[in-house]
């Protein structure tokens, strides 16, 4: 290939899908939505091949989308640590890590509390998969992490639960009994795909794993596209496009956890638990009040 990939292009395209969407993307990136899009045709450009499509005011990603966002994080995460370990101007900087699916709902607002815990400090953001950041947290390359988890696995401080929940596209009929039953789930490791499973089987359903996805963004599209049945945390509202289904196994809670960079200095670590707890405390008040 004559031409590298241009990082830029790739934090934006990244930004669209942690976000929700250009618009949201661009306000994170202090930039203008007409660049983000610009972003992204260079992308399709350099790539020969269609990345993002809207859907209604929603943007999904190509098959060739999803197989691009997953090496862009790796290749942002290799380029962001390079620069921590090089950066002189570090110490003044706060690496944050976040899973995805802290549930949509929760994801932004949660992020903004943490953001504004440090005041005079730079933030950065890196948002993976739980697994990806534990080990962040474990090499030094991020100093907090926000995580989901099961008490057996999950490292750091609990800080809150989320119920766990089966969705589905709205009249999406499930199979008859004694097929097997299609599930939507993210690539394994996935401590919520495994309980899925296990409680799936436990009720007397043959699983069939019909999708399975590296994001979010993927996980809820096939689910929408009727392909399956998704388990995702929640904050009490369902995704977009899909419903909730009250017919299958209950699942119980995933927890939240902090996880912190072994040296951290102390007073950062003691601003990100308040943040956190604040969040929850003003999400659990409203959620009473709707």
């Amino acid at each position: 290939m004559s031409d590298a990939l241009n990082l830029v292009q790739l934090r934006s395209f990244v930004a669209i899908a942690d976000c929700g969407g250009f618009g949201r993307a661009a306000q994170v990136l202090h930039l203008s939505q007409s660049t983000v899009s610009q972003h992204v045709r260079l992308l399709e450009k350099r790539l020969r091949q269609e990345l993002v499509y809207k859907d209604g005011r929603v943007a999904r990603f190509t098959e060739a989308g999803e197989r691009l966002l997953h090496e862009a994080r790796r290749l942002l995460a290799v380029h962001d640590e390079a620069l921590e370990r090089l950066d002189a101007g570090a110490q003044s900087r706060v690496v944050i890590g976040s899973t995805e699916t802290a549930a949509e709902q929760v994801l932004p607002g949660l992020l903004a509390a943490l953001w504004a815990a440090f005041p005079g400090r730079e933030v950065q953001f890196h948002i993976d998969r739980s697994t990806q950041m534990a080990d962040g947290v474990a090499r030094g390359a991020i100093d907090l992490a926000v995580l989901l988890g099961f008490p057996d696995d999950a490292p750091g401080r609990l800080i809150e639960s989320l119920p766990l929940q089966w969705f589905a596209t709205p009249g999406w009929e499930p199979p008859a009994r004694g097929e097997r039953w299609p599930l939507v789930a993210y690539v394994e490791p996935c401590g919520m795909r495994q309980r899925a499973v296990r409680e799936l089987s436990e009720a007397g359903y043959d699983v069939d794993v019909a999708v399975e996805s590296t994001t979010l963004e993927g996980v809820m599209a096939a689910a929408r596209a009727g392909l399956g049945v998704a388990v995702l945390p929640t904050s009490g509202v369902a995704p977009r496009g899909l419903v909730a289904r009250e017919d299958l196994p209950p699942l119980g809670d995933i927890g939240v956890y902090l996880g912190v960079r072994k040296g951290l200095d102390i007073d950062i670590e003691l601003a990100a638990l308040a943040a956190m707890e604040q969040f929850f405390e003003a999400a659990a008040g409203e959620a009473v009040t709707r």
